[in-house]
């Protein structure tokens, strides 16, 4: 009984095409709101900066894919290297506009990875599936061969890698750097997150997000209803790797703090593909439940495990993990395609009717 649509009724068309039309789930979002909001107050440093933090870095780099592979129904496997390219372009647009506030340099950075993302996705208006993943691929393996050979994207390093500079913004508040507390750090990430989230929302739901999945469920339908296969696909393109630069930029400032390519390396790329697929083909909350799932099962194993009695090494973990990843991949490709997102709105759909076994 406490999950009903009964009694609620729409008067209007925006009331009917309300993103949470249903008074519970509205309820619902202001729960995880203030969960949100209230976690760095009750929370240590550490579980703020090794797991909520990059959780909703990998989270947003999950929709990034989504996007382009749920919707869309274009395969890549660059997501690492379009990561690499907006913290990259992060980095430069720091040491050229030292006085700019970060966030809006991240924001920014974005906009390189999705000049990069169309150059890349040209091929995907002549081929598709295996084809242009092959060319995702190259790309990623082009992507970083740049990042290790061209000086100049990390000025000159003598390291190779990328440092992050301190940065203050809203006044005094250090946002960046050693210097910068986990707190901080947090809060400016969950507000990139929730505002770009919401955006990518309304557009899934408007009129391009529309032409997204025309082009998925079948093209050569799409274009002759009107759909211009180039402006879909490549803008399926551009946002998806904007989403990603974003995300490599928060990556390595709000996260890491300095890196290598190898940060950026095809292993990133798979495990944000596996998160999408776990968590679900064209859905954003999948994003979410696949970046929390394959991020947070080392963290349970490694710390459930030697409670429950059972000696285990970090490396025992590692592989446990990926066995256990690898194994939920195949069940939800046979058994569930849409992963755990279809899991949690059949939920939803059961308890609307319980405890009636008809709707």
């Amino acid at each position: 009984m406490l999950y009903r649509e009964s009694g609620q009724y729409k008067t209007s068309y925006i009331a009917d095409q309300a993103i949470f039309p249903i008074r519970e789930d509205r309820i619902g979002m202001v729960i995880i709101g203030l969960v949100a909001l209230a976690i760095p107050f009750f929370a240590s440093d550490f579980f703020l900066n090794a797991i909520m933090t990059p959780f909703l870095i990998l989270a947003l780099a999950a929709i990034g894919l989504n996007i382009l592979t749920g919707y869309a129904g274009q395969l890549s496997l660059g997501t690492g290297a379009f990561m690499g390219v907006g913290a990259y372009s992060c980095y430069k647009l720091t040491s050229i506009f030292p006085d700019v506030n970060i966030i809006i340099l991240v924001m920014l950075s974005g906009l390189f990875s999705a000049g990069i993302g169309v150059l890349f996705g040209l091929p995907s208006l002549r081929i598709k599936g295996l084809y242009l993943a092959v060319t995702t691929l190259a790309a990623q393996f082009f992507l970083e061969w740049c990042f290790i050979r061209i000086p100049w994207l990390y000025n000159y390093n003598a390291s190779g890698a990328i440092e992050v500079p301190e940065r203050r913004g809203f006044g005094d508040i250090i946002l960046t750097g050693p210097s910068a507390s986990a707190m901080t750090q947090y809060f400016v990430v969950l507000g990139i997150v929730v505002v770009v989230t919401l955006a990518v929302k309304n557009i899934v739901r408007g009129r391009i997000g529309r032409q997204w999945m025309m082009i998925r469920d079948m093209d050569i339908a799409a274009e002759l209803m009107g759909v211009r296969p180039l402006t879909a696909k490549l803008s399926a393109f551009a946002v998806s790797s904007y989403l990603c630069g974003v995300a490599g930029a928060m990556f390595i400032f709000f996260y890491l703090g300095a890196a290598e390519p190898s940060a950026f390396s095809i292993t990133l790329s798979f495990q944000i593909l596996f998160m999408v697929i776990l968590g679900g083909l064209g859905s954003l909350v999948g994003s979410f439940f696949g970046a929390a799932f394959i991020w947070g099962l080392p963290i349970v194993l490694r710390a459930g495990l030697p409670a429950l009695g059972i000696g285990i090494g970090a490396e025992t973990v590692f592989h446990l993990a990926t066995m256990i990843v690898g194994a939920l991949i195949i069940f939800f490709l046979i058994a569930e395609p849409h992963g755990l997102a279809r899991l949690w709105s059949l939920g939803k759909e059961k308890m609307r009717v319980w405890p009636f076994p008809y709707g």
